[in-house]
């Protein structure tokens, strides 16, 4: 029997208990000064608007934080103003549509308010390589399967129905513009985005939390599997992954306890990072009856920091221009560099010229296993008084330990211009941008 049709046959069995099976696998640095504009400059001026240049013109004197973050929500507020214009009658349809792709929602908003606003969960149907009817009934399901005490509950239906049906490079496109729209018109909190799903949803969350941890303030993994996820952009990630403990379709048993070990090994290795909680249930197969929702909680007390003083960024096969307070406008599969601050000092670490990417963590499998990193030439800091003080200069040093910048960083209006362009997050604009040489 094929896989196919042996996948069809359980999820019949399963459709009641509200889930279905269709989960798959699948620095060399130079020393530079202030001064020295080749191997250190100011990321380009974003494109030309009046609105825009407007603002440049009337704010070219050197901006004090304070007037730095009143400008940025001025900017913000003139860009949410305009894209509620343009999103509504999106929104309202329910569904956005980007490259001749479409996703579909449904969502419940359950509890008060609170006052930074509506938490906001996006939890991924289960399903996959399946009929389309399949996956309508696998998204259906999702719909009711969680209930939080407070927040908008949003299930999805992934626009595709293959196996990897939430991990393609169109869905972090997606999720994007999804969560820029609840900002607008559902007023949630941006640092209260939450990622669950179960079955090829969890295969997604395995794929979507570290590809975009940024976005999120936490992610739950139900009875999915991995593929060539890595852990390293799980550094300020709260994750909790759950799967039942007979669940032995493709290894998920087993790829669920060995990450639940890495994760472990991690944060033991660096304490106060990688926060997370992972359960087998040794009774459970692929269904865990229900006793998965005590991820929402979880998850619940947990709220996004968008200027962790750490970062570990890593480049799967889709990349992201963007992560937390970096920026690469010319992103590369495998590439990878560790920043972080300590006091007004910013350290950039490459991957040694010999060092190989992770071994997955079975043993037993070969994902990805000796493939080397990608060499990564520059990357853009983006700053704020929220990471260092702007008002005193600042050094950024490679790993090795070179100075690769000193001096004081300019706030700029292009800076919040770029921020939010790219999201309507007011908690995470820059104001300050630096363009770093790191080879």
């Amino acid at each position: 029997m094929n896989r196919l049709r042996q996948d069809e046959d359980m999820n019949r069995e399963m459709i009641a208990c509200g889930l279905g099976l269709f989960s798959s696998v699948f620095v060399l640095a130079v020393p530079v000064s202030a001064d020295e504009s080749s191997a250190v400059s100011a990321p380009e001026k974003t494109s030309f608007d009046p609105q825009w240049d407007q603002l440049r013109n009337d704010n070219q004197k050197m901006l004090s934080r304070d007037q730095a973050n009143k400008l940025s929500q001025q900017i913000l507020s003139i860009k949410t103003n305009r894209e509620k214009e343009l999103r509504k009658k999106e929104f309202e349809s329910k569904a956005i549509t980007l490259g001749g792709k479409v996703l579909k929602y449904q969502y419940r908003t359950l509890g008060e308010k609170p006052e930074g606003g509506h938490s906001l969960y996006i939890s991924m149907h289960g399903g996959g390589g399946a009929p389309a009817r399949v996956n309508d009934q696998q998204w259906s399901n999702q719909v009711k399967l969680y209930t939080p005490k407070e927040g908008i509950m949003l299930a999805p239906r992934a626009p595709t129905d293959t196996w990897d049906l939430w991990h393609l490079a169109h869905i972090d496109r997606m999720f994007d513009r999804l969560i820029d729209n609840f900002i607008l018109f559902a007023d949630i909190n941006p640092n209260k985005v939450y990622i669950v799903g179960y079955s090829a949803g969890g295969d997604g969350v395995y794929q979507l939390a570290p590809r975009m941890a940024d976005r999120w303030a936490g992610a739950g993994m139900m009875a999915g599997h991995p593929g060539d996820a890595q852990t390293y952009n799980l550094l300020n990630l709260p994750y909790i992954i759950q799967c039942g403990g007979k669940d032995a379709a493709y290894k998920r048993n087993q790829w669920c306890e060995a990450w639940g070990k890495k994760l472990d090994q991690l944060a033991k290795a660096e304490p106060g990072a990688y926060p997370h909680k992972w359960i087998v249930y040794p009774q459970y197969g692929h269904w865990m009856n229900r006793e998965c929702q005590q991820a929402i909680p979880w998850l619940a007390n947990h709220t996004r920091n968008p200027w962790p003083k750490k970062v570990q960024w890593y480049q799967d096969n889709v990349t992201q221009e963007r992560f937390y307070w970096l920026a690469n406008p010319a992103p590369k599969a495998r590439q990878m560099l560790t920043a972080e601050v300590v006091g007004q000092t910013i350290t950039l670490s490459l991957p040694k010229s010999d060092e190989l990417l992770d071994p997955p963590v079975l043993e037993t499998e070969k994902v990805d296993q000796g493939k080397p990193f990608e060499p990564m030439d520059s990357v853009t800091l983006r700053l704020s008084d929220a990471l260092l003080d702007l008002d005193q200069a600042v050094t950024v040093k490679s790993g090795a330990g070179e100075v690769l910048f000193q001096g004081k960083v300019k706030r700029s209006v292009d800076a919040m211009i770029r921020s939010v362009e790219q999201r309507l997050d007011a908690t995470s604009i820059a104001t300050a941008e630096l363009s770093v040489k790191l080879r």
